[in-house]
């Protein structure tokens, strides 16, 4: 069996590689082509493109970089008719994966769609085109499933994949003395600095996150490195500053973390997953943040407060967003009182995600399904 699997990001590579996993345990021959990231190419796939030369932010960068992406949508069209699959496996990545969903029902190939486009958000007109190119759709937040119920389109809900990738990076994590000897750190209680995985956001994100630091002298600003990026490309940002930058190893600066600063995104429940008190934080370009806030119908940006329904993290926003607001949230949720609170919120949190085994659901329903349409 020969299956085309499509993530655009760093956290579809990491869901996708999951998923590429418990499809090999029910099918050891598998075989895959993908576009993803090395963890993909980890578990066997044959990577066509990686993601980190797909990832463009906001809506001004993507107007920019149209004719790269219009020509690795057709490249993209022309390899699944050339390796033939028995069947596309689409994460995440809704504005380069539901054209080629359309491309790929248009061509008879059964289409599978892994993490939801969050069309709640936004574009709720588009879950007419979802249900007409998608076979099955699996999703992981639990009111996406009621979202699409309204349509009257049955979707599987599988639960959150994050709760797994946690608990089982959780076993291999270090003493704190350890870890702090392992990257230089000194005994100061520790404040993680997340600025995002794409250049431009990072770009913004980090010296802004970094501006508060001689406000906390008690404690110790970490930079959490996206694996896509360089190094240098973080010290070319930070300058001078004695601050220490960790690639690789988030999770395991979140667990040993007292607060963090976060990047609006998939880290945000990550870092509520490992018990750790966040401010999110969100700036984008003036034009690309106008558009989405006239089409965007949410009341919230994090995962965390979507989930909950309710502001259960303190979201930075914008012109909200500065040097000024950052450090007095930042003060907040290092105080005890806070901190029980929101300890207390990710308690309830994670109540509402399911106990896991997302990857392994869906791994089982895509094949039990395709098993039917083969037969």
């Amino acid at each position: 069996m020969k299956l085309y699997i499509i993530a655009g990001e760093a956290s579809g590579d990491l869901h996708a590689s999951d998923l590429i996993r418990e499809l090999r345990n029910i099918i050891p021959f598998l075989e895959i082509r993908a576009w993803g990231g090395d963890l993909m190419k980890a578990e066997g796939a044959e990577i066509v493109k990686h993601y980190r030369d797909l990832a463009f932010m906001g809506f001004t960068e993507v107007i920019m970089n149209l004719r790269t992406i219009l020509g690795n949508i057709d490249y993209c069209k022309r390899d699944i008719l050339n390796y033939q699959p028995d069947a596309v496996v689409l994460v995440d990545y809704p504005g380069f994966n539901l054209r080629i969903a359309a491309f790929a029902k248009k061509n008879k190939f059964p289409v599978y769609y892994y993490i939801s486009p969050q069309v709640w958000a936004w574009k709720s007109s588009r879950v007419k085109k979802i249900r007409k190119v998608v076979d099955k759709m699996f999703v992981i937040l639990p009111f996406e499933k009621e979202f699409y119920k309204k349509f009257n389109y049955d979707v599987e809900y599988v639960g959150h994949p994050l709760r797994d990738v946690i608990d089982r990076k959780r076993k291999f994590f270090s003493d704190r003395n350890v870890f702090l000897k392992k990257h230089g750190l000194n005994n100061k209680p520790i404040i993680a600095i997340l600025p995002g995985s794409r250049k431009q956001e990072i770009e913004t994100m980090l010296p802004l996150m970094l501006s508060v630091k001689d406000s906390f002298p008690t404690y110790q600003f970490v930079v959490a490195a996206a694996p896509s990026q360089v190094i240098s490309f973080y010290k070319n940002l930070i300058y001078n500053k004695n601050i220490v930058i960790i690639s690789d190893e988030t999770y395991e600066l979140l667990f040993h973390s007292e607060a963090s600063l976060v990047t609006s995104g998939t880290a945000t429940l990550e870092t509520a997953l490992l018990n750790v008190p966040e401010v999110v934080c969100y700036k984008g370009g003036n034009i690309s943040y106008f558009i989405a806030r006239s089409l965007v119908k949410i009341k919230f940006i994090s995962l965390v407060n979507l989930i909950m329904d309710r502001e259960v993290v303190k979201e930075l926003i914008q012109n909200n967003l500065n040097a000024d607001s950052l450090r007095l949230e930042l003060k907040k949720i290092l105080d005890p009182q806070m901190q029980k609170r929101i300890f207390n919120d990710y308690a309830v949190l994670k109540e509402k995600l399911s106990t896991g085994g997302a990857a392994v659901k869906t791994a089982v329903m895509i094949v039990e399904d395709l098993k039917n349409k083969i037969h």
